[in-house]
């Protein structure tokens, strides 16, 4: 019997096809929510990235987009919000983010600008409110500074926040004041921590003088940064004398208005005979830009006669004999010294004596003696010239320390009240001495302790006493009465340095920058040849052999050269001006493929940063292992050579090609 087929009724059949439709719709729905959601969300967190707010994270839920996370401030969380809202429907937003919590303000940097000058002082900064148990307040700052300019008025631009100054504010504010009134021409900054003194000194000596004084006055905890500068010295006149006779030749005075024209002149002046260093100054003045040449020429004419002497006051030129000059032979030189001239100078001669008599008895002399009295014997022409020489010295020397001898005689030749008023100038340049003034010549002789004084006594007899005067200057330096003498130069420092160094060696722990116990004996001597020398402007320079890598041997050498700024510094040296930097093996001295010129090549250097020359030394890949005095090197020992630098060696010329270490390799 056939099976019945099952027959279903239309309405039951469209009741399945609308399930299977709405099945179909709600999986096309899920899937289409599911590409929005995670696109949305991809979208989002991309622009985010794009302008730099990776603090916000994007997270979706359905349509819902959600932003979480921490602003650093709240406009910050704004833009995050706006930007999202640009790329999506800002109701599907939900805001999840934080705003990070205002830090507290920090107090501020308290500093005095203080500004000094012929017009007067201004005071410019931001100053405590209340200044620390006996400390300076700004009312006390402003009367010390209308006590140093009391004839101009101050201007004080200072204002003042309420906060507690720092620790070594009031110390450093005393020692920039201090400075202030030390420097009429300067700009000081102060700080807490720090102090910094531009000025103007009148010359090297002073310049000297200051710098030394400022660093040993600087309080402990305060940097202090110098920049003082030594304008060139306006020498009026400018002046020259050159002489040569059985002694020698020797400059009494020396002149330049440039290097070159100093060059020029030392040259010629050696080839003349003179002996050693001299000193030749470089100032303002020149009365015609071929000095230089004029100078020589002069020189080279005192050289031809072998005795007599050439005299430089501006543009007038004498030219004088000597004993055993003859006339011919003097006539022969002065016409080549007046042809090789420039045309604005102007020369005298003086020619050999012919007659040796002297003209008259007459003279007048000054002693001085070394407490600073001063006696006046001799002869002057009258009493009005008396009185104005004996005015004319106590105005010089003390009203109290003036005790006059002379006798009145009107037969005197004409110019001597001149003479011996300029005798009287030239001498009271010295520590002692004596003045002879005589119808002939006029002598000054004594002890100094400047050096500069020779050529200042010259300048004064050759500029009162007139082109073609005769004069002679003897003039003895004792370093025992100059008060700089005392001070090391920055160059006798590094000597002292190099020697400390040539006697022992900087050792340190093999494979790390731990300086060795046996090298505690020099770093002890380093730093107390040191202490004499403060504001030092050293470099402590590290080097390596080339075993191992250039980026170990570059960190063990600055490890290195920074423990010995460290020691140093732990000792009281003051290391403000000093600088630690290594080297690595970028600059080897011996041959790497030897142990004598490995272990020479592990070492610690002092350059002395300011000193002529150096930085071009600095520069050569094989710079001498001991600099002078401008610097100072130690082998750092064998021992010094970690297992970082066991590469084999090559020699220096060889050292940009060496391969690079195998990632199996040390270093």
């Amino acid at each position: 019997m056939p099976k019945r087929l099952l027959r279903l009724s239309p309405s039951l059949l469209a009741a399945l096809a609308f399930v299977l439709a709405s099945v179909v719709m709600l999986g096309i729905s899920f899937a289409a929510a599911l590409v929005i959601e995670s696109r949305s969300a991809e979208v989002v967190q991309s622009r985010m990235t794009e302008a730099g707010m990776t603090w916000v994270t994007v997270e979706t839920d359905g349509l819902q987009v959600r932003l979480s996370g921490t602003a650093p401030n709240e406009s910050a969380r704004f833009r995050a919000l706006n930007l999202a809202g640009s790329l999506v429907d800002s109701g599907r937003l939900r805001d999840r983010l934080d705003v990070a919590p205002a830090s507290t303000v920090a107090p501020p940097r308290f500093s005095v600008e203080m500004l000094r000058n012929d017009d007067g002082i201004q005071l410019i900064g931001l100053f405590p409110e209340q200044p620390a148990p006996g400390g300076l307040s700004d009312a006390d700052l402003a009367a010390a500074a209308n006590a140093l300019a009391p004839d101009t008025e101050i201007v004080n631009m200072l204002q003042k926040a309420a906060y507690t100054p720092p620790e070594t504010w009031d110390d450093a504010l005393r020692f920039g004041l201090n400075a202030l009134k030390m420097l009429k021409r300067s700009k000081i900054s102060i700080a807490a921590d720090r102090v910094e003194v531009t000025a103007i000194a009148d010359s090297a000596a002073e310049k000297r003088r200051i710098e030394a004084d400022l660093r040993k006055a600087k309080p402990q905890g305060v940097v202090l940064v110098l920049d003082v500068s030594a304008p060139r010295p306006v020498l009026t006149p400018f002046t020259l004398r050159f002489l040569k006779d059985e002694t020698g030749a020797r400059f009494d005075a020396c002149s330049a208005d440039t290097d070159r024209a100093r060059a020029v002149i030392l040259a010629a002046a050696s080839a003349a005979g003179l002996s050693g260093g001299t000193a030749c100054t470089v100032g303002m003045g020149t009365p015609s830009p071929r000095w230089g040449d004029a100078a020589a020429a002069g020189i080279r004419a005192v050289a031809a006669l072998n005795a007599g002497s050439v005299t430089f006051s501006d543009a007038d030129v004498t030219l004088m004999a000597g004993e055993g000059v003859s006339p011919a032979d003097f006539d022969r030189v002065a016409g080549d010294l007046r042809a090789a001239l420039p045309d604005a100078f102007s020369l005298d001669m003086i020619g050999p004596k012919t007659d040796a008599a002297v003209q008259g008895p007459a003279e007048f002399t000054a002693k001085l003696s070394p407490e600073g009295r001063v006696e006046l014997r001799g002869r002057l022409v009258d009493e009005t010239q008396q009185a104005a020489v004996t005015a004319y010295a106590q105005a010089r020397f003390g009203a109290t320390k003036i005790y006059t001898a002379t006798t009145l005689d009107p037969t005197l030749p004409d110019g001597w009240p001149t003479r011996v008023l300029a005798g009287i100038a030239a001498l009271a340049e010295l520590h002692d001495g004596t003045l002879l003034v005589r119808a002939d010549r006029v002598e000054v002789k004594g002890v100094t302790g400047s050096q500069d004084t020779r050529g200042r006594v010259t300048q004064i007899l050759s500029a009162e006493l007139g082109q073609g005067a005769t004069f002679k200057v003897d003039v003895r330096y004792d370093e025992a009465l100059d008060p700089l003498a005392a001070l090391p130069t920055p160059e006798e420092c590094a000597a002292t340095v190099h020697t400390i160094m040539a006697r022992q060696k900087i050792t340190f722990t093999p494979g790390s920058a731990e300086i060795a116990a046996e090298a505690g004996p020099v770093i002890e001597a380093l730093a107390k040849a040191l202490a004499d020398c403060p504001g030092l402007p050293l470099e402590i320079a590290g080097h390596t052999d080339a075993q191992g890598s250039e980026t170990g041997n570059q960190a063990l050498s600055q490890a290195r050269a920074e423990a010995v700024l460290i020691a140093l510094q732990g000792r009281r040296v003051d290391v403000s001006a000093m600088s630690a930097k290594g080297y690595g093996e970028a600059r080897p001295i011996a041959d790497n493929g030897t142990e004598a010129g490995r272990e020479a090549n592990r070492r610690i250097e002092f350059v002395l940063k300011s000193a002529p020359g150096e930085a071009e030394a600095a520069d050569g890949a094989a710079a001498a292992p001991a600099a002078g005095p401008g610097g100072a090197t130690a082998a750092e020992g064998a021992d010094a050579a970690p297992a970082e630098d066991q590469s084999p060696s090559l020699a220096p010329q060889e050292k940009t090609m060496r391969p690079k270490a195998r990632p199996d390799q040390p270093g």
